[in-house]
């Protein structure tokens, strides 16, 4: 029996919907070669990590074998698989391999955190094939909601393995390849040992629907808007903002980009040949002088993110331009859990302004980018492998996705983040556990889920804050009283004196009271001074704050 090993091992993707890490390994156990698919983000939010600009996935036990990787291989541009090769790269420092559209997305990336561009190679679809250590790593084309999207082919001594990435079975998808049954039906005819696979639309029962069906509905509505028109979709989604912008072309409106990310998006398709046409753009001052029914706005912010441009116009102006009554605002999207407050918000205000909302609900102005239960059987099907490994989705997902696989015959394993799964054998097995978890990027800073940072900002926004400063002269007697400054409480409490009157009145008497042991000790003063305020800011205001103790001494 061989001692070496094919192993797979998520970090992030795996029980979750985004933050994408899979580690494939070869090799003997603790020494195998390594490669990783995919790096990407998740996106915080004000309830769980106020302040936060993103969250990466903890990838300590990666870094601890740095010396082990082979490469990284990104499957396609969306920011929960490419979103992080910046971040990690001087820590993990090996080579990216992404596709054309794919790799200018990761140069911009590592050019903003000063990485060297040419850390990313780009690399053509299958056949061509790159060798990382004991693995050749193909990219098999998929679609997908962005151009050039791929599926790995992962041949190894153990076996060939595919790595579905992101994917739906669109053969008409608009912009980028479609998906092609004969080639993936090539190259899984000598077997397929594991077929790791997108579990996003499991639930869904229905077939997938093609991209190409939205186009004329989404014209139909363009050519029948009064006012000025302004449609969202994720800027990612190449196809459906050229749907978009030659909807309004049809109905003689001039195109205007809103949006870094939109126009980033759109500039990196032509430029890599991905985007043959795309409709002439006005600038947002050009914009300013035609008549706003002969306008339409491609903006960014279809998750209702409070800086995007959407947010923006639904508050008030963005770049000189306004939305007034009678005007048109399609969200051409699917809003993700979670961000269902954001949108419901910007809904609300843009309705206050008497603008008309349209949105996905009726199934018109939007299909998905990921494959529905059918399709992902059809996969299955296709491929037939011995072993299929669900990804991409929460648990919930994950585990669903199995019982199909088992229900068609096939084994499968629910595999979470941090499981190390063994491949090798005629069944898949756990062979370990992993810590995993979250890095938050906070400015420019990474730091620890568990750092206790963003637990105090929670905190402190929940309770408010106190911060009382205390002096004690040369013989640790206290100079003077002490004084509060309080942030996020009422000013006045249940005795009609001001909060911080009452705080320092009950602070004085205490050091007044205090015996010398006390106020020569800071630990024993500051656990006092703490527990007080705390008591009396419950008595005053039912609120028990955090609280910051200063203590000088005069020495």
């Amino acid at each position: 029996m061989s001692s070496e090993r094919l192993i797979y091992l998520p970090l992030g993707g795996a029980g979750e919907i985004g933050m994408n890490a899979y580690v494939y390994g070869y090799g003997a156990p603790d020494h195998e070669r390594l490669i990783l698919v995919d790096l990407g983000v998740t996106f915080p939010d004000m309830d769980g990590s106020p302040g936060v600009d993103l969250i990466l996935p903890d990838v300590t036990w990666l870094k601890e074998r740095a010396d082990r990787l082979e490469g990284i291989f990104i499957t396609h541009a969306h920011e929960d698989h490419v979103g992080a090769v910046a971040h990690f790269y001087g820590d993990l420092g090996a080579p990216i391999y992404a596709r054309v559209f794919t790799a200018n997305i990761a140069r911009g990336k590592m050019e903003e955190q000063g990485h060297p561009e040419d850390a990313v190679q780009t690399v053509s679809a299958w056949p061509e094939q790159t060798e990382a250590g004991p693995f050749s790593v193909g990219f098999l084309p998929m679609s997908h909601s962005i151009p050039e999207s791929s599926a790995l082919i992962i041949d190894t001594p153990a076996g060939r393995v595919i790595h579905s990435g992101d994917f739906k079975l669109d053969e008409t998808p608009g912009v980028g390849e479609p998906f092609d049954p004969e080639l993936w039906a090539e190259v899984s005819k000598d077997g397929v040992r594991a077929l790791v696979c997108d579990s996003t639309n499991v639930f869904t029962r229905h077939p997938g629907r093609s991209e190409v069906e939205v186009g004329p509905e989404i014209e139909k509505l363009v050519a029948g808007a009064g006012g000025m028109v302004v449609a969202t979709t994720f800027a990612s989604n190449v196809a459906r903002v050229k749907t978009l912008a030659e909807a309004g072309e049809r109905a003689g409106r001039s195109i205007v980009l809103l949006g870094r990310a939109m126009r980033r998006m759109i500039e990196a398709a032509v430029e890599t040949g991905v985007l043959g046409y795309f409709p002439r753009v006005v600038s947002p001052e050009e914009a300013g002088s035609i008549p706003r029914e002969n306008l339409m706005l491609l903006v960014t912010g279809s998750q209702g993110e409070r800086r995007a441009a959407s947010a923006q116009l639904a508050r008030g102006k963005y770049m000189g331009l306004e939305l007034a009554e009678g005007d048109l605002f399609l969200f051409s999207s699917k809003t993700i859990p979670g961000n269902e407050r954001g949108v419901i918000r910007i809904m609300n205000q843009l309705s206050e302004k008497g603008v008309d909302v349209v949105d996905e609900s009726s199934g018109l102005y939007h299909v998905s980018g990921h494959a529905n239960r059918p399709d992902i059987e059809r996969l299955h099907a296709i491929v037939n492998p011995q072993i299929v490994v669900p990804m991409h989705g929460e648990h919930r997902h994950l585990r669903e996705h199995a019982k199909v696989s088992e229900q068609n015959g096939r084994q499968s394993v629910v595999a979470v983040n941090g499981m190390m799964i063994d491949l090798s054998g005629n069944a898949p097995t756990v062979a370990e556990y992993i810590e995993t978890g979250r890095t938050y990027l906070d400015g420019s800073v990474q730091i620890g889920a568990l750092d206790g940072i963003v637990r105090d900002r929670i905190r402190m926004a929940l309770n408010g804050h106190v911060v009382i400063t205390v002096i004690l002269d040369e013989e640790d007697e206290p100079l003077g009283d002490p004084w509060c400054d309080i942030k996020g409480l009422a000013e006045t409490g249940t005795s009609n004196a001001p909060l911080v009157d009452v705080l320092e009145a009950d602070l004085s008497q205490f050091l007044m009271r205090a015996n010398p042991k006390t106020l020569r000790d800071d630990d024993g003063l500051e656990d006092a001074l703490k527990r007080i305020a705390r008591q009396t800011a419950q008595s005053e205001i039912g609120k028990k704050p955090e609280v910051t103790v200063v203590i000088s001494r005069m020495r």
